[in-house]
């Protein structure tokens, strides 16, 4: 990696830092990029140089998850249930997540009560959805050319969404039963235990 690599990667990591205290301890929507920028000692004009909003500072890795989840996904067992290799490849990236249970924790329930990350959100899954699916459509056999299949879309929303609905109750239960046994539940609930 180059030292230009290094030194972005640096400030890149410095902004996000001082972003999210900035947002845990005032309040994402109370936190100005101008606010982000003076913390961080940087121009509002830098700041754009590595973030198009404010919303990227918090879920910008999000597609990085989800390539990572395809390709867990993509390393499953050839014969597993679709299903199942769904919710495996979730589960075996659970750790490359935001650190510790308390900062996941405090960012699943910012994202949850501060609708224009949540809508953020759901826009990051829906890039997740069209990578994963391909893998489900290949696993399921389906013709990929028929826009009529619509297996591999449902089954991959219906795994993100049991994901969002245990997040959004591991929030409310304040990290007191893990995450995976909530998304673990409503999978089961979805596809009739088999998860």
């Amino acid at each position: 990696m180059s030292l230009w690599s290094r030194t972005r990667n640096a400030v890149y990591g410095e902004i996000t830092r001082t972003s999210m205290e900035l947002f845990l301890t005032r309040g994402f929507d109370a936190t100005t990029i101008d606010d982000i920028a003076a913390a961080a000692g940087i121009s509002r004009r830098s700041f754009f140089r590595y973030f198009g909003t404010k919303e990227d500072v918090v879920l910008g890795d999000l597609a990085t998850r989800g390539d990572l989840i395809r390709q867990a996904l993509e390393a499953r067992p050839d014969g597993e249930d679709p299903w199942d290799a769904l919710c495996a490849a979730l589960h075996s990236v659970k750790d490359a997540a935001y650190g510790s249970d308390e900062e996941m924790l405090a960012v699943f329930k910012m994202v949850h009560q501060t609708p224009s990350l949540r809508a953020r959100s759901i826009e990051k899954h829906l890039q997740w959805q069209a990578m994963l699916t391909p893998e489900i459509r290949r696993r399921l056999g389906a013709d990929p050319s028929d826009p009529l299949d619509v297996r591999a879309e449902a089954l991959v929303a219906s795994v993100l969404t049991c994901l969002d609905v245990a997040g959004e109750a591991w929030g409310r239960a304040d990290g007191k039963v893990p995450l995976e046994d909530l998304f673990d539940a409503a999978a089961a609930a979805v596809h009739g235990g088999s998860s």
